[in-house]
């Protein structure tokens, strides 16, 4: 391809400056047959979309311990190994939620929180009804619209996350997110949860040391 000049078109480069990762492993193992029932049995109420539990600090619950410790350790990796950080993120709140058939969740972020999670405790309905994050979360004046097969990691606007049944997703609170519409004709179960740090931030001598 001629470039302005008549010449041969110049190469170049194209590198990342920045990443936003999510975190994905799975602790079916330190789930049990009776924390799914306990969980399933938990009263529900509408929510904008789906349904939400009325217990919203579901890790407190004696009856989760080994899911909230399982959780806690993805946590810890999570700070040292992805964010390197000396602190420590601990769960603040946690839910349990549910998108009937036909049913999704909106796009919405989390507040006062640094990391968020979502929990497949159960089996999920086939097709799963995708989590799908998308770069933006707020109103954009211009959109330019990327032709479909030169659709990269600097140009995507969203991307999709197909669950399986003890999946623990960790991702940053700021990012947008929804779950498509639950096109079975059984429940889809998740837990969602959010976190905040715990320790020292900032620094004693330049006189912005927080403890939390």
């Amino acid at each position: 391809m001629a470039n302005a000049q008549g010449g041969s078109k110049r190469e170049f480069e194209v590198k990342p400056l920045f990443a936003e990762p999510y975190f994905r492993t799975n602790i079916a193992d330190a789930i049990s047959a009776d924390q799914v029932a306990y969980i399933k049995d938990l009263k529900m109420l509408e929510n904008q979309m789906n349904r939400i539990s009325e217990e919203l600090y579901l890790f407190e619950q004696p009856k989760m311990k080994s899911i909230k410790v399982a959780v806690q350790e993805a946590l810890d990796s999570f700070a040292k190994d992805v964010m390197g950080i000396n602190q420590k993120l601990e769960v603040t709140q946690s839910w349990s939620l549910l998108c009937p058939p036909q049913v999704g969740m909106h796009g919405h972020t989390h507040s006062n929180s640094i990391i968020s999670g979502s929990l497949y405790f159960t089996d999920l309905p086939n097709p799963p009804g995708n989590m799908i994050f998308e770069r933006h979360n707020q109103y954009r004046q211009i959109e330019l619209i990327v032709e479909g097969d030169k659709t990269n990691i600097y140009n995507a606007t969203r991307n999709a996350i197909v669950p399986k049944m003890g999946d623990l997703l960790l991702f940053s609170s700021a990012l947008q997110h929804y779950v498509e519409p639950n096109n079975s004709n059984v429940n889809r179960h998740s837990i969602a949860f959010n976190t905040f740090v715990r320790g020292k931030i900032g620094s004693f001598r330049d006189v912005s040391e927080l403890k939390l």
